[in-house]
C-alpha cells in the first residue's frame, strides 16, 4: 500500500518537471534515501541515511533502496522524489540562483525536504546558513515551530520528543506550504543518531540520553520518513488502531 503512495506522488512531481523521460519501472516504487548535493560538505551522514533506509524495510512494509543517492539541487530529478535530505557539518555556501529556483519549485509543487543541522548548531555555522537560504528560496513562508500534534508525531509510532544526536532544541521547525508541512528541520542531527561506521559501530555517541535517546531518534527519522511518503493521511483517527496495532 504504501509503496504504491511512493508512486503517485513521484508522478505528481515527475508531471511538474520538464521535459519528462520514460522511465522504467523498479526503483520509482521503493523508498530513495536522497540526499541534497550542495556546494559544502553535503554527505557527512551518508551512513545515517544507509540506517534510515534500512530500518524503514525492517520495521515497516515499505520497500526501500539501501544505498543513499546524491541529487544536484538543481537537477530536475529532484521531482521523482517524495523525500529529499539536505544537511552539513558546517555553514552552508550560498545556494546558486538555479538551485534556489528548482528548490522552491520541488517544494512548492508537493516536494518534501528534510533538514539536518549535522553540527548540532544554534544561531551560527549550518543552523544560521540554512535559515538564510530558506529566506531565499521560500520568502513569503517563515519557519515556524512544528505543533506537538502535528501528524508527523503519529505517522508510524507515537512520539512526544524530537531528539538526535544531541538535544540542542526541544522541536522541529517547519515551512508549511497551505497544511503541509514542506520543510522539516532538527538542529539535533538526527542522522547522526543512526550513523555507523564501516565495522557496524554507531559512530557517535548520543547525549544526553544515551541508547534511549538513539532509539527515539530512529524513530523520529521513521516517521518523518513516512510523512514524507504519505503527508496527512494519518491525520484521521480512523489510523490510530493500525499505529497502536504495528507499535505492539
Amino acid at each position: 500500500m504504501r509503496s504504491k503512495v511512493v508512486t503517485r506522488r513521484q508522478v505528481l512531481l515527475s508531471s511538474l518537471a520538464a521535459p519528462a523521460l520514460a522511465r522504467a519501472f523498479g526503483d520509482a516504487s521503493r523508498f530513495i534515501p536522497a540526499v541534497a548535493q550542495h556546494g559544502g560538505a553535503w554527505d557527512v551522514r551518508a551512513s545515517g541515511l544507509r540506517r534510515l533506509a534500512w530500518e524503514l524495510q525492517r520495521r515497516t512494509s515499505v520497500e526501500t533502496v539501501l544505498e543513499a543517492r546524491a541529487f544536484p539541487l538543481d537537477s530536475p530529478r529532484l521531482f521523482e522524489l517524495p523525500f529529499l535530505y539536505l544537511s552539513s557539518d558546517r555553514e552552508l555556501p550560498a545556494f546558486t540562483p538555479a538551485q534556489v529556483e528548482n528548490l522552491r519549485r520541488f517544494l512548492t509543487f508537493g516536494g518534501f525536504l528534510f533538514a539536518d543541522a549535522n553540527d548540532g548548531s544554534s544561531g551560527s555555522g549550518f543552523d544560521a546558513s540554512f535559515r538564510r537560504e530558506m529566506a531565499r528560496v521560500l520568502p513569503q513562508v517563515p519557519a515556524r515551530p512544528l505543533p506537538a500534534n502535528h501528524v508527523v508525531f503519529k505517522s508510524f509510532f507515537l512520539l512526544d520528543t524530537a531528539p538526535g544526536r544531541v538535544l540542542t532544541s526541544a522541536q522541529l521547525d517547519a515551512w508549511t506550504i497551505g497544511k503541509r508541512a514542506a520543510v522539516l528541520y532538527s538542529q539535533n542531527d538526527v542522522m547522526g543518531a543512526l550513523a555507523r561506521d564501516e565495522s557496524g559501530a554507531f559512530e557517535f555517541d548520543v547525549s544526553p540520553g544515551g541508547e534511549r535517546q538513539r532509539e527515539y531518534a530512529t524513530r523520529l527519522a521513521l516517521n518523518v520518513a513516512m510523512y514524507a511518503l504519505c503527508l496527512d493521511y494519518k491525520d484521521d483517527g480512523v489510523h490510530l488502531l493500525e499505529i497502536m496495532k504495528r507499535r505492539r
